[in-house]
């Protein structure tokens, strides 16, 4: 699984802070460190970046690509910035995100087009969040087919179920793991990504990597091209090189629907076997689920 690391945030008090006053030295140690981490791409989130974001972006993307020889994911909802990042950034960027909004489709797909950027197509249409697989299936099929009328290749593609945070909207868990089941069918010759710890905002810190990881077994059971993650997890990077495959065939039998006896399981297998139960529905949420 391609891995894109999330680390380089506006929403981290460290990085947000080099941001704003333009500090070069905790933007670079923290691209270095998500390249020796294992990354194959680094996202560079602003945020919504609304005063001089095309100066920031430009800065960040010049002083990131200094010290790393890695594509970046160009994340923020300013559409001057992306511009003024896909201008600057060496090699091919990833635009993160295209919404199947008229308004973000029409001001952004000719700008990856344009720069021969790859975008990431989410799942997000006009009435808002889908609610369900299906819905998820329209929208990708209307992104590749504006894509395609923009003479955008369906591998310039990475197509976002949008993962909700398990604790608010535990339904919503089944239906992106449903359209992550349909993608091989739906769209072929496209890439797909999700923001895996979005599953686990909100939750109690410690219990955020056992969701983070579980989800990301499940996901990659059904083809997920890749991942916005947290670069210094090292299980789950583990298990995103396959890495750990008893954990994963335990989490498969969980995902068939098989009585597992528990009684014989390592602790940390009882953990991963509780957490598939919760992300499967099968277990109300709650954050004493590990206790149940």
């Amino acid at each position: 699984m391609v891995l894109i690391g999330e680390n380089l945030n506006v929403m981290s008090k460290k990085i947000g802070e080099a941001f704003k006053e333009k500090n070069p030295v905790p933007i670079r140690e923290m691209a270095l460190s998500e390249a020796k981490a294992g990354m194959d791409l680094l996202d560079i989130n602003l945020g919504p970046a609304r005063k001089a974001g095309a100066e920031l972006i430009e800065w960040v993307v010049k002083i990131v690509q200094e010290v790393v020889d890695l594509p970046l994911s160009l994340d923020t909802t300013n559409v001057e910035a992306i511009e003024a990042g896909l201008r600057v950034h060496k090699g091919k960027a990833l635009i993160n995100s295209i919404s199947a909004r008229p308004e973000r489709i029409e001001a952004l797909m000719p700008l990856a087009k344009h720069y021969n950027a790859s975008f990431i197509g989410l799942t997000l249409g006009v009435e808002g969040i889908p609610r369900d697989a299906n819905e998820r299936g329209l929208l990708a099929a209307q992104l590749i087919a504006d894509a395609a009328g923009y003479g955008i290749p369906e591998e310039d593609i990475w197509l976002d179920p949008i993962v909700l945070p398990i604790n608010s909207q535990q339904v919503q868990v089944q239906g992106c793991t449903e359209f992550a089941m349909m993608l091989g069918e739906l769209a072929p010759n496209c890439k797909s990504t999700c923001g895996l710890s979005n599953v686990s905002n909100g939750v109690p810190t410690h219990l955020r990597g056992i969701l983070n990881r579980t989800y990301m077994i499940m996901l990659k059971r059904y083809g997920m091209y890749s991942a916005i993650v947290d670069a210094f997890d090292e299980e789950l990077k583990s298990i995103a090189k396959g890495k750990m495959p008893e954990l994963e065939a335990l989490v498969y039998k969980v995902m068939d629907g098989e009585n597992i006896d528990i009684s014989g399981l390592s602790k940390e297998k009882v953990v991963y076997v509780k957490t598939a139960k919760v992300l499967l529905g099968q277990v109300l949420y709650s954050d004493s689920w590990l206790e149940i």
